[in-house]
């Protein structure tokens, strides 16, 4: 996975030729400083780099060309300093093929009370440049996000930087691919879906590869490089069994899917315990670190969990939640203390553990292999959202439920996986009413990291329904809220 670090955002400031060279060269100066500014802000997670004062119709259109074809740049932000006559500007914009953000801002903080006059009021006119902005970007319909505030103030910052990473989303989910070894578990319907549509909207590239050629990969795994990967998880993980060979037919396994990911150039797998004929072990460890390192997984061929665990991680690099592939499993309905507990057969990712891993081995009885290595732990507590993507026949449904993870209140002894307890908000009875009258998957990506509005800005850069699940929402106003969403994407 590249380094998020490695991508650029483009900060181009608004202005025209009225005002003479003197107050542009100021605007340039200023809009310089502002990018260096941003730029050393923890919370801003690429390079934000100033692209210029634009001044003209072909000024705009020339940047945004640029921005199109520079695969370094994953978003455009823009701001009006003076007043910038938005006219000149549409041409640009309707080629434009990268996130917009347009950031109302202004270079001071206060008015000057002895220092402003005509002059000044000519310079700083960001109030009247960013609503004459702000109307283009409305009448052209744009997908945008407008963030107001000042450019020192670090409230802002952050959102900012929220969508910056949703901006580094979109730019992943441009060029994200996706292996599918066996197809979707049998009768299943959520795991299903368009994938020429989801290619079309979303950028993905959904293909199935034979598991034989799965299991061949895996026999040409040398001992000496089966033996490395095992050191690899010696010093991350705590061993705990006996069983090495089991161990050591995991490390093979991950070490073949790696090579075909590689060679296909993808980012994401998925696999189905009823389709994996040849081979020894379902894939525990094999999965669990293949995510840690940034691969995205979907269980039962769920490709597109497997894509948006991709996308979440890629997101959020440089934060220390984690996040991972999940499945509800079962409720706890004590009447005023409810819960649900997050786990899955084998594959949960260690980025989310509040401890160190064990590599444990254990029957399963599911998939009819042998015994499978796996990684047991308990996840972190702390505030964090679930994310579902549905097909909705002709179009795709982003939902999001905020939850809080809490510390596990039982052991589990003999539940030999991992596993994560939540709090689903604003409690658990209506919680799971609006996640079911919503239509969320039983898979879900859980992330600590990434937030509901990140998800939102990516919705909108998608052109995709979004949904968010709160603490506030109520059934009544949920289903008005999806009769009225059924409505509008019919009529688009």
């Amino acid at each position: 996975m590249p380094k998020i670090e490695e991508n650029e955002v483009w900060f181009v400031v608004g202005s025209q030729l009225l005002y003479g060279s003197e107050v542009l060269e100021t605007v340039a100066q200023r809009g310089q400083e502002m990018a260096s500014f941003i730029n050393s802000n923890k919370n801003i997670p690429c390079k934000f780099v100033y692209k210029g004062t634009i001044k003209s119709n072909e000024e705009v259109t020339a940047i945004v060309k640029q921005a199109n074809f520079d695969d370094r740049c994953v978003g455009i932000v823009a701001w009006c300093h003076t007043f910038s006559p938005s006219k000149m500007w549409i041409n640009g914009l309707k080629l434009l093929q990268k996130p917009y953000c347009h950031f109302a801002t202004q270079y001071n903080v206060e008015i000057p009370n002895e220092e402003i006059d005509m002059d000044f009021i000519n310079l700083n006119q960001a109030a009247h440049g960013d609503r004459e902005h702000g109307f283009i970007g409305a009448r052209m319909r744009l997908h945008r996000k407008v963030i107001v505030g000042h450019w020192k103030d670090e409230k802002v910052i952050k959102e900012l930087g929220g969508w910056v990473r949703a901006a580094v989303g979109y730019h992943v989910s441009q060029n994200l691919s996706v292996v599918r070894f066996g197809d979707n578990m049998r009768e299943v319907a959520v795991t299903e879906g368009d994938k020429v549509e989801a290619q079309i909207k979303l950028g993905w590239q959904v293909n199935t590869w034979p598991v034989g050629e799965l299991v061949d990969a895996i026999s040409k795994v040398t001992e000496e490089e089966a033996e490395a990967k095992v050191k690899e998880y010696r010093e991350k993980y705590q061993l705990d069994t006996d069983d090495f060979h089991a161990v050591y037919y995991q490390a093979k396994e991950e070490i073949a899917i790696e090579r075909i990911l590689e060679r296909e150039h993808a980012d994401a797998f998925t696999n189905t315990f009823q389709d994996l004929w040849g081979m020894e072990e379902l894939p525990g460890i094999a999965s669990q670190n293949l995510m840690a390192r940034g691969f995205g997984y979907g269980a039962e061929g769920d490709w597109k969990t497997a894509a948006m665990v991709h996308i979440i991680k890629a997101m959020t690099q440089g934060l220390a939640g984690g996040s991972s592939f999940m499945e509800d499993y079962t409720y706890h309905f004590e009447k005023e203390n409810g819960y649900s507990l997050g786990a899955h057969m084998l594959e949960i990712c260690p980025s989310i553990a509040t401890a160190k891993p064990r590599i444990e081995v254990h029957p399963l009885g599911i998939g009819g292999k042998e015994s499978p290595a796996r990684l047991v732990f308990e996840g972190h507590a702390g505030k964090a959202i679930v994310i579902s993507l549905i097909d909705m026949g002709g179009r795709l449904r982003l939902i999001v439920q905020d939850i809080e993870c809490v510390k596990t209140i039982m052991e589990m002894p003999n539940l030999p996986v991992a596993r994560v307890m939540w709090k689903i908000l604003p409690n658990l009875r209506e919680g799971i009413c609006h996640w079911i009258t919503a239509g969320g998957a039983h898979h879900t990506v859980l992330t600590y990291d990434a937030t509901a509005e990140m998800l939102e800005d990516w919705a909108e850069m998608m052109d995709i329904e979004f949904v968010h699940l709160t603490e506030n929402t109520t059934i009544e106003e949920l289903k008005k809220e999806l009769r009225v969403n059924d409505l509008l994407w019919k009529l688009r």
